[in-house]
């Protein structure tokens, strides 16, 4: 099967630049303004949310959940650092780029997702980083979140078998070996694309509707196997750095569930929060608050110590980090002045 073909990078007339920078500080103070005003509304205006963070602050201001919530927050710059070190493994395979770019990108991306449906805003924040490629870069996107997505699915689906196979499918033997086969086939079903992209992209182009999307991807199959490694890698890592986090809480809350049990309610939260599309991140925090409730209530944890450590943990990772953002948002560069002819790829 011939490679796949990349962008085109001819370059189509701009708009005047008077208009353009007007179009870009709009932009700005728009983003800016929803940003605030979904931070505000999801700190301040909301009763339980404003209330665990009252609690948080306490906490980590004195009383014994002061070192689980002061380890939590001092992993917040580790966990985006993992994030800044996967997408600098993927962008450099585009141009070269330095991590302190990659780390800036990462949070542009995480206050442009911050407003936008289903996140799709951290897409256009690594993008407009890139000096060169940006088209291609989409399919490089694609491909950190989808290897993240791949960590959070294996261990998801081990950490909801053991919620089914334990609660609810007690004395049905067939049932539990069925659902473990198919456990273990999803997971060859997801991890498959990612290694074999080639397979994914001619699936895009049987399927009409989502044909339009196979040249954004086309990047994909150029990664080799060792970058796909590394990358798959930090996700893991940075994936156990979530679930560090919110076991530290669930600790600073008093909470403290068996070690086993509580990582599958935990790793059960995660997958069933990713599966559910949302309108923006305030939206996730609904169902991860549903689910861990629900998860850990099978484990007899009282629901407000789970809701606690869970929109403390929203808040520590999401909001604070959405906020710092909005500086770097505000001095970027949407448009390029520099040719946007392709480079020859870095080695991954």
């Amino acid at each position: 099967m011939p490679p796949p073909n990349l962008q085109n990078y001819v370059q189509k007339p701009e708009p005047p630049a008077s208009r353009r920078r007007w179009l870009v500080i709009g932009g700005k103070l728009l983003i800016t303004g929803l940003t605030l005003g979904l931070l505000y509304h999801s700190v301040f205006a909301d009763a339980a949310t404003a209330a665990a963070w009252r609690q948080l602050l306490a906490s980590s201001l004195g009383g014994a959940g002061r070192g689980p919530v002061l380890a939590a927050l001092a992993l917040v710059p580790v966990n985006w650092g993992l994030e800044a070190w996967k997408w600098w493994r993927l962008a450099r395979h585009l141009e070269p780029v330095s991590f302190r770019r990659c780390f800036r990108a990462v949070l542009v991306g995480l206050t442009l997702g911050f407003v936008t449906p289903n996140r799709v805003g951290d897409y256009a924040g690594r993008i407009m980083e890139l000096k060169s490629r940006r088209l291609d870069a989409l399919g490089a996107v694609f491909l950190g979140r989808y290897c993240q997505l791949v960590a959070t699915v294996v261990a998801g689906t081990a950490g909801l078998l053991y919620f089914l196979l334990t609660f609810y499918l007690q004395g049905y033997p067939s049932a539990g070996l069925g659902l473990v086969v198919a456990a273990l086939l999803l997971n060859a079903g997801v991890i498959l694309p990612l290694y074999r992209s080639r397979l994914l992209l001619s699936a895009l182009t049987v399927i009409k509707p989502l044909r339009r999307f196979r040249r954004f991807l086309a990047v994909m199959p150029t990664y080799p196997a060792r970058a796909l490694h590394a990358v798959l890698a930090i996700s893991m890592l940075r994936y156990a750095v979530f679930c560090l986090q919110f076991g530290l809480l669930l600790w600073a809350y008093g909470a403290s569930p068996p070690i086993g049990p509580g990582l599958a309610a935990i790793a059960g939260t995660f997958l069933i929060k990713s599966l559910v599309p949302s309108l923006n991140a305030l939206a996730d925090v609904g169902v991860r608050e549903l689910s861990a409730t629900h998860l850990f209530g099978l484990l007899r944890e009282p629901p407000i110590k789970v809701l606690s450590a869970s929109l403390s943990l929203w808040v520590l990772n999401i909001a604070l980090p959405s906020a710092a953002g909005l500086l770097f948002v505000l001095r970027l560069k949407v448009f390029r002045k520099k040719d946007l002819a392709a480079k020859s790829p870095a080695d991954g």
